[in-house]
């Protein structure tokens, strides 16, 4: 045999020991230098830094301390199959510090279907599997060090050389091996963490055994809750009262500590465990004794170690303990569970051939469990041989999910089991002759094996049209490569779009890409590396956004050429566009989405499922502007009160400035004007904004110096002098009482954080042309800033003052307005904001954010992780093989995922609901009535044809937000003789209009009565 290395480190006594070859042979000569791995030339913290740098969403999901424990990390993947290449992808772009891959077959055309890092050539060479993904799966992290090893790992293998290692994954191992490796782990001191993965056919398994006990420090990674407090009773037990009956959403069991209440003032700095009385109140026991309480305090749940305990993988084979993931089928997972063990034993005893095999794996059952699903057992069996892509992109999401959790402690450990599963096709599979199963040579086969060679075809021939090439995009093209989406000789065609250009914080969750491609459009470039996973791939790349603006290229025309519509966005706004325009167009869609360890897909399909607009989520509640501008309680308020402050002040007025000079192209005329008693809009904001502008470095130290003073001093005073700090309500109540904080002037001498003032006085250069000079750390408030007031006469003398000195000469009017760029840590830009928000927390006594939380703040980043994403594209890739084969209701699922916990929902669509408008006549958000006109047919014509043809009449017609006939509307009567030409102004190309009609209601005083969609023709169409 022959090896590369299963090193997990670079050099010196960390070095691992490869699998042990056979007696005899040399060790050292089979070890040879690993792929990527750390800079040698940078100091390990450098590392770390840019590691992170090009982590940043995955921080915001894991945390610092995860993800520097995860840096530390060596991992030992055995089996590089189509499973084993997804968890490799996954753990690499999460970056641990070092992964082995075993594997010791040859690639092979079967391979070209299921491991999308193996290509045509590695097969001609017959390479090993290991050795020819090796570099390319090394290419997605240069901070991982990867190596290969090719020694055959088997029953009488000394598997000492694990121990190096803090995680151990096994595909495609036989479970007697499991089982060996598994009690091997699981005796170490500390316990290997032990992860086992298997996808036969069109079900999969999971396997987790993290060691007798596994503390994990972190179990949901979520913020921990701040809850503000209304009352607190002085009894046994005391019950807290969320304030204005915020629901707290807190379990019994855990903990909270207390700050800022007044009066019962020793539960301050004290912990308490909680029992949930309502989801307004909870018990923290006994408080009879304390002081009565008097006002406000916050209630902060703390995060405290949970321990969690397993069993080997000997005794789970017959004690599963498995998380359902589809309650609709709750016996699933134990029913697949005996079916695989069946499977094993016949595996190793016997060579799996056809679906006849089925017979005896199904007599083999009752060894383990005396029930078993005789259908399950012979659709095992006849798909065992293929191998479902999309489900092990599913599957090895939620494994490499696993593998990060046990090296790193963060989130809650899969116990034990996890059985995901395709059995919602098989019904229309019955009808297929076992031939179609049949392997045919090329890459296709070990999907034919699972679905058949008809469905096969369809998805060869299939246009889909993927809107996003980002972390889902990515995924979802892979899946389509290797399912042949798209590649049929005649038919067939991928169509993306994304506008975005790559950055280099992508290159950690959207995998096609690499550095060398960074500010390269991502749908070009995604393009070009899905063919070099399938080079039979038909796709075709946009730029374009998809929204109204675009409607010309992505027409009613180019919808209804799409099959199915695939959508990979990061806002609901999109999405509800696009729905839109499935639903107008009758094309099945598939949305998708992640948000740090949680994703989400849906299905919707005309005339079966509602859509995505069918349902909507409670607004995201607002900050109300009273308590950014006086009022702030908590860090999120002060972060957006100091984003508001970087639009107004370097992108709002610069804006205003600008367009006002554009108007009125010099000071001379803008002063005529205003002599002669012009009213010209904005001017008086103008001449201030010129009066204030800085014409040098100091100046622009003076301003920032002023800013400071207003903002930070003369506000907190202004507002105490408003409302004393005695102030009290007409109940007698305080007026300054929690969520209320009094506030408190900062003194720039006093004050640790200069930053603010430096970073103003950067954004005011950069916004008035400035070049840099020298900062003036002694500068102080001048003594006189002049300020124009609205008076006609000071506007007057100002700008005169300014045409006279030569300060309104046409660069003097112009600024440049400064778009806030989150990416760019070079710009001041999020310097300036969490600054200007810690001053203004301590200005109210709010624990201040450091910069990292106040970059996802104000950015609105939303976290991200590899795993998730791979595991949601998977399933939408499984719902994607439903659509295409025409599947009824039922056999679809919509599904919620979150991997920290970790939960997994099927749940069925939902049915399209029908409305009835009366005497039996009813709609869904699918029927679309159809009116053809001519060139001089009227509305009265229009209204006459929808009732001679429908059998109600129309009392109201509408366009878009157009209203184009509602009767009580003054001169609408007048319409109804008007042709629909003239109403609805068409384009010369437009042959059609989309129209929302209404019905008058049964009962006078009732609402109309809505109705379908009309597309209106405005001449017929040619048969």
């Amino acid at each position: 045999s022959s090896a590369v290395p299963g090193g997990a480190a670079n050099s010196g006594s960390e070095r691992p020991l490869p699998l042990l070859p056979k007696q005899g042979a040399c060790v050292s000569c089979l070890w040879k230098p690993g792929v990527g791995g750390m800079n040698p030339g940078l100091p390990a913290e450098q590392q770390v830094i840019d590691l992170f740098c090009c982590s940043l969403r995955q921080r915001y999901v894991l945390g610092d301390t995860a993800m520097q424990k995860m840096a530390q990390s060596h991992v030992f993947l055995s089996g590089i199959g189509g499973l084993g290449v997804e968890i490799a992808k996954n753990i690499i772009l999460a970056g641990v510090k070092a992964l082995t891959v075993h594997d010791t077959k040859q690639c092979t055309k079967w391979d070209l279907g299921i491991n999308f890092f193996i290509h045509e050539d590695d097969i001609l060479s017959q390479r090993n599997r290991a050795e020819a993904t090796l570099h390319r799966i090394a290419e997605l992290n240069p901070y991982v060090h990867v190596a290969a090893s090719t020694v055959p790992l088997e029953e009488n293998t000394d598997l000492s050389f694990l121990k190096q290692y803090q995680c151990v994954i096994l595909t495609e191992v036989s479970l007697s091996l499991q089982k060996k490796i598994n009690d091997f782990c699981h005796a170490q001191q500390p316990p290997i963490k032990f992860i086992s993965a298997d996808v036969y056919g069109i079900c999969s398994r999971l396997f987790c055994d993290f060691g007798d006990e596994f503390e994990v420090l972190d179990t949901t990674g979520e913020e921990p809750k701040e809850i503000f407090i209304s009352n607190i009773t002085q009894s046994n037990p005391g019950i807290v009262t969320c304030l204005e009956n915020r629901p707290h959403r807190l379990e019994t069991g855990q903990f909270l500590t207390f700050r800022e209440v007044n009066g019962m003032s020793c539960l301050n700095g004290s912990t308490h465990q909680i029992t949930v009385v309502s989801p307004y109140s909870f018990s923290i026991g006994d408080t009879s004794d304390m002081e009565p309480y008097l006002h406000g305090g916050i209630a902060v749940q703390v995060k405290t170690p949970k321990m969690f305990y397993f069993e080997r993988l000997e005794k789970q084979l017959t004690n599963p303990l498995c998380l359902v993931a589809d309650f609709s089928k709750p016996e699933a997972p134990l029913q697949i569970h005996v079916a695989m063990l069946a499977l094993n034993h016949f595996q190793e005893n016997f060579v799996l051939t056809c679906s006849v095999d089925g017979i005896n794996l199904l007599l083999l059952c009752p060894i383990f469990q005396p029930q078993v699903n005789g259908d399950i057992v012979r659709w095992l069996s006849r798909t065992a041989q293929g191998f479902l892509a999309p489900l092990a992109a599913a599957v090895g999401g939620v494994a490499s999910q696993e593998v990060l959790k046990a090296v790193t402690g963060k989130f809650s450990p899969l116990q034990q089991w996890l059985y995901i599963d395709m059995l919602d096709i098989v019904t229309p599979l019955e009808k297929m002759g076992s031939e179609e199963f049949l392997p045919r040579g090329d890459r296709y086969d070990a999907l034919r094996a699972c679905i058949g060679d008809p469905l096969c075809q369809k998805l060869h021939n299939l246009n889909v049209f993927l809107v996003g090439c980002g972390a889902i995009g990515c995924e979802m093209l892979k899946n389509f490569a290797l399912l042949g989406v798209g590649t049929g000789q005649d038919k067939g065609l991928v169509t993306i779009t994304d506008p975005d250009l790559i950055e280099k914080s992508n290159l950690n969750r959207q995998f096609l890409f690499r550095p060398h491609h960074i500010q390269k459009p991502k749908s070009y470039t995604a393009a070009e590396a899905t063919l070099n996973i399938n080079p039979y791939l038909k796709i075709d790349s946009y730029i374009n956004k998809v929204c109204p603006a675009t409607e010309n290229t992505y027409s009613d025309e180019f919808y209804t050429k799409q099959d199915v519509i695939v959508t990979a966005l990061d806002n609901v706004e999109a999405r509800r566009y696009i729905d839109s325009r499935c639903v107008a167009n009758l094309r099945p869609l598939i949305d998708s989405g992640t948000m740090g360890t949680k994703g989400h897909t849906e299905v919707i399909v005309p005339h079966l499922t509602e859509s995505y607009n069918s349902h909507r989520d409670p607004p995201e509640e607002e900050i109300p502007f009273c308590t950014l501008k006086s009022f702030p309680a908590a860090i999120e308020h002060t972060i957006q009160w100091a984003r508001d402050k970087f639009e107004s002040s370097f992108s709002h007025k610069p804006s205003l400035f600008n367009k006002f000079w554009q108007t009125y192209p010099s000071a001379e005329e803008v002063l005529q004007r205003i002599k002669s008693g012009e009213s010209l809009e904005g001017c008086f904001h103008v001449i201030k904004t010129l009066s204030r502008r800085p014409r040098s470095w100091t100046q622009c130290v003076e301003l920032a110096r002023v800013k400071f003073e207003k903002y930070f001093s003369h506000k907190a005073l202004q507002l105490l002098h408003s409302f004393p700090l005695d102030t009290r309500l007409k109940d007698g109540s305080l007026f300054w009482q929690s969520p209320k904080r009094p506030p408190f002037p900062v003194n720039i001498l006093m004050h640790p954080i200069k930053l603010t003032p430096y970073s103003c006085i950067l954004l005011l250069k950069h916004c008035t042309h400035l070049q840099v000079v020298q900062t003036d750390e002694t500068a102080r408030k001048p003594d006189h800033i002049p300020v124009s007031s609205e008076d006609e006469r000071n506007a007057i003398f100002q700008l005169e003052k300014f045409i006279l000195s030569n300060e309104a000469l046409e660069n003097d009017l112009q600024m440049k307005p400064i778009s806030f760029e989150k990416d760019d840590d070079t710009n001041g830009h999020i310097d300036f904001i969490t600054a200007a928000s810690n001053l203004r927390a301590k200005m109210y006594n709010i624990e201040p954010a450091d910069r990292f939380k106040t970059k996802r703040i104000a950015g609105k980043i939303i976290p991200a992780i590899a795993t998730a994403t791979a595991a949601v594209s998977g399933l939408v890739a499984l719902e994607l093989i439903k659509v295409v084969g025409g599947y009824p209701a039922d056999a679809y699922k919509n599904c919620f995922l979150n991997l920290a916990i970790p939960i997994m929902v099927f749940t069925e669509t939902a049915e399209v609901r029908r409305t009835e408008i009366r005497n039996g006549i009813s709609f869904t958000i699918w029927d679309r009535w159809t009116i053809y006109g001519k060139e001089d047919f009227t509305l009265l014509d229009f209204i006459n044809a929808v009732r001679e043809k429908y059998g109600i009449e129309p009392t109201m017609v509408v366009q878009g937000v157009k209203m184009l006939y509602v009767p009580v509307m003054p001169g609408h009567i007048k319409r109804l003789k008007l042709t629909m030409q003239k109403l609805v102004k068409p384009s010369a190309d437009k042959k059609y209009v989309d129209l929302t009609v209404s019905f008058a209601p049964e009962t006078d005083g009732d609402e109309d009565l809505p109705g379908p969609p009309v597309r209106y023709y405005f001449v017929q169409e040619d048969n």
